[in-house]
């Protein structure tokens, strides 16, 4: 309901305004009156209606004052001035200040209705138009998200020219610009792995805490789903910029550690000058993040630290402890892991054999085949494939005559089942997302239709759902269940006579105002515009 408020010295004429106009029959709340400027300030400033009603000529603080305080402190609301004298400096001196409407006195309780109903339109208009926009947003939420990943891939693999950077980070109102940046990964999962709902818990307080230290460290937050988060920080001398990190790092320890049943694990990168260098710093922090697949322990790793550096001593065969050789942690890459992190992972698994392993001949052949019935087992028993599909040693010619060619094999044949992985998973995946289309196609025009409630109907969380719907189709759900509304609509609007209203509340928008506001959104048009367009154009042709 529209708040309206009066200021008007004359009694007789307030108590007319006040009375003799049916308010609340007409839809408006009467807040509240006062008979001078000064009071009526200090009842606005409590009341904050939408609409004040004043006389110019006023005791203590005249109208023109007032309007001048009002306008300056609350411009959104809107005023009108009652004046007996009409005189030009004061309507001048009115529409500089914003004035919506300058009347002469006497004025009928019918023609102030009609100024009052008039002003209370545009009101509406606007409050219309903050809830869309607001609501647009909200929706287009996990489209930003979608495309904050796309640009943190790009920043981090050199996928885009630096001016491209620069106008994807300017569209996503992101500040990049800086004179030395450094990234972190860091990434929290439950101890016991089918202790899920505990795990959400943890995970909404950990992204909350890492937003908060962002925030206040000047880092950039990305998210990547399943692995966790990523910060970008920057600053402008390489100090500040070693204290931010460390500071993030030392103060995410301190909360991950009060949390229960979790586990955590970070990288940190090698400090870079220039945003063409992140790539650099990134995978200097991928390469420590990987090594979590090589401990039970919980840590936050920097290039700078004396254990992650430290070097193993020469290999002798007699004195290697097999449990060094952990089939388990190649199973679990195998598993979960990454294929953009086989480098790294193999990296830290051959540093943790002992720098001198891979030069033995006998321990090398054993490295090699042991790796290849892990990795074809893994095709056979858990993706259901043939272990043909992984290369078997030699059968390209190779002897493993070296470390080196050995490595190559090991990292050939984990790549190729992790290709298996994602064939196998993408035909999973491809199903449930084809379910989910064909409800989408089912319950478009149903207005609660939500990823929440669509993740249910597939059993999947909402995350993971978001996660493989964005993987499949190339576009988040919201973007494509809008697309979708946005066709239907386009299709009742050029072979049927239904008003605009409607189309919008068959395709799923019950308010008529935000199916307006989001088709010109999407379309740059009206659905009016867009029905006289394709009209004429079927006339012309």
């Amino acid at each position: 309901m529209i708040r309206v408020f009066l200021a008007e010295d004359e009694f007789v004429v307030r108590e007319g305004i006040k009375n003799n106009i049916r308010w609340e029959a007409n839809g408006y709340e009467f807040c509240g009156e006062a008979g001078d400027g000064e009071l009526a300030w200090s009842m606005i400033q409590k009341e904050q209606p939408d609409i004040v009603i004043t006389d110019i000529k006023m005791p203590f603080m005249d109208g023109l004052t007032l309007a001048r305080h009002i306008k300056a402190q609350f411009p959104q609301i809107e005023i009108i001035l009652l004046t007996g004298y009409e005189e030009f400096d004061y309507a001048r001196e009115a529409v500089r200040i914003g004035v919506a409407r300058y009347l002469s006195k006497p004025i009928s309780g019918e023609n102030l209705l009609k100024e009052v109903d008039a002003i209370a339109g545009r009101i509406r208009e606007r409050r219309e138009e903050r809830e869309s926009a607001k609501k647009y947003a909200e929706e287009m939420r996990e489209r930003t998200e979608f495309e904050r990943q796309e640009f943190f891939r790009n920043l981090v693999t050199g996928g885009r020219e630096l001016s491209e950077l620069l106008d994807d980070a300017r569209r996503l109102e992101l500040d990049i610009t800086a004179l030395c940046y450094n990234v972190l990964l860091v990434r929290v999962w439950p101890a016991d792995e089918t202790d899920a709902g505990t795990y959400s818990e943890h995970v909404i307080r950990a992204d909350r805490e890492f937003l908060m230290i962002a925030e206040e460290l000047g880092a950039i937050v990305f998210d990547r789903h399943l692995e966790g988060k990523a910060l970008l920080f920057r600053a402008d001398d390489p100090e500040t910029l070693d204290g931010h990190v460390k500071s993030a790092a030392e103060r995410m320890r301190l909360f991950l550690e009060g949390e229960k049943n979790i586990r955590y694990f970070g990288g940190i990168g090698s400090p870079v000058n220039r945003i063409t260098e992140i790539p650099r710093s990134y995978a200097a922090a991928s390469r420590l993040f990987a090594k979590r697949h090589f401990t039970d322990d919980n840590a936050i790793l920097s290039a700078g630290d004396t254990a992650t550096d430290a070097q193993e001593a020469d290999f002798v065969l007699s004195e290697i402890d097999p449990k060094q050789i952990d089939r388990q942690k190649l199973q679990e890459f195998l598993r979960r892991g990454d294929a953009g992190e086989i480098d790294f992972f193999l990296d830290a698994f051959f540093a943790g054999l002992g720098k001198n392993a891979m030069r033995s001949t006998m321990f090398r052949q054993y490295i090699v085949m042991d790796t290849y019935f892990c990795a074809s087992e893994f095709t056979e028993h858990v993706l259901g494939a043939s272990r043909d599909d992984v290369e078997l040693p030699n059968a390209s010619g190779e002897t493993f005559a070296d470390a080196d060619s050995a490595a190559a094999y090991i990292r050939r044949i984990m790549s190729r089942a992790l290709e298996l992985r994602e064939e196998s998973f993408s035909g999973r995946y491809r199903d449930t997302v084809q379910e989910a289309i064909r409800y989408i196609e089912e319950h478009y025009a149903e207005e609660d239709l939500t990823l929440n409630r669509l993740a249910a109907h597939v059993n999947f969380s909402p995350n993971h759902l978001s996660a493989v719907f964005r993987q499949q189709t190339g576009q988040p759900f919201i973007k494509y269940l809008t697309d979708y509304r946005m066709n239907a609509a386009k299709q009742m609007l050029t072979t049927s006579g239904k008003k605009s209203s409607e189309i919008g509340l068959l395709v799923g928008y019950r308010d008529p105002h935000y199916f307006s506001y989001l088709f010109k959104k999407t379309q740059g048009m009206t659905p009016t515009q867009y029905r006289e367009g394709r009209n004429s154009e079927e006339t012309a042709s």
